[in-house]
């Protein structure tokens, strides 16, 4: 979930009342303006008295949000979105079991550092699922690994998948496993983190 705010706009030579919602990737403006930027393509992002102020493009534009909300709102637009192996939580003190294999690159970028090379090394499991076959396969493999560890099932997502969130949420369901965590992965590819439910 994003923040939003009405506020005055000004942009583009023009000016008017908006509702600003602030995602995760972009800041949409509805109302008297209406406009998508892109955060990865704002630049000069400041605060000038009541104003969040920043460029997109060729032009300034200005959201009056008042000063406390405005400084909020440049900090979360100048913080770096975390990146997918923060999001998933691998890294040199957090290695993941790769169960299944990838070609994605986001998933060779999010791996590199922090995959496991045995099983004893392994924090959490990170499985590539396309069908109940692999599904079951990479839970035989987990259920070896010591108890409470988590595991990241990547799959498919949106309506035209093949196998997707709600047939790997109903089968991890019936393993005794609940989700607690969804992350995106790529537009094609999601990851629900699981764990085992305690008794």
């Amino acid at each position: 979930m994003g923040r939003e705010a009405f506020a005055a706009c000004r942009w583009n030579g023009q000016a008017g009342e908006v509702k600003a919602l602030l995602e995760s990737r972009e800041l949409i403006l509805r109302g008297a303006l209406k406009a998508c930027f892109a955060i990865a393509d704002m630049s000069d992002i400041g605060v000038e008295g009541d104003d969040l102020r920043f460029r997109a493009g060729e032009h300034d534009v200005a959201l009056t949000l008042g000063a406390p909300l405005a400084a909020s709102w440049a900090r979360k637009l100048a913080t770096p979105p975390p990146t997918l192996a923060q999001k998933l939580g691998i890294g040199p003190s957090a290695r993941a079991l790769l169960i299944g294999e990838t070609h994605e690159p986001v998933l060779l970028a999010a791996l590199a550092g922090g995959r496991a090379g045995s099983p004893q090394e392994a924090r959490l499991s990170l499985a590539i699922v396309g069908s109940e076959a692999d599904l079951l396969q990479a839970l035989s493999v987990h259920d070896n690994l010591p108890p409470g560890m988590p595991i990241w099932i990547v799959h498919g997502k949106g309506p035209r998948t093949a196998f997707g969130e709600g047939p790997v949420r109903l089968i991890m369901r019936e393993a005794g496993y609940r989700d607690n965590k969804v992350s995106a992965v790529s537009d094609a590819l999601s990851a629900t983190r699981y764990a085992r439910s305690k008794m």
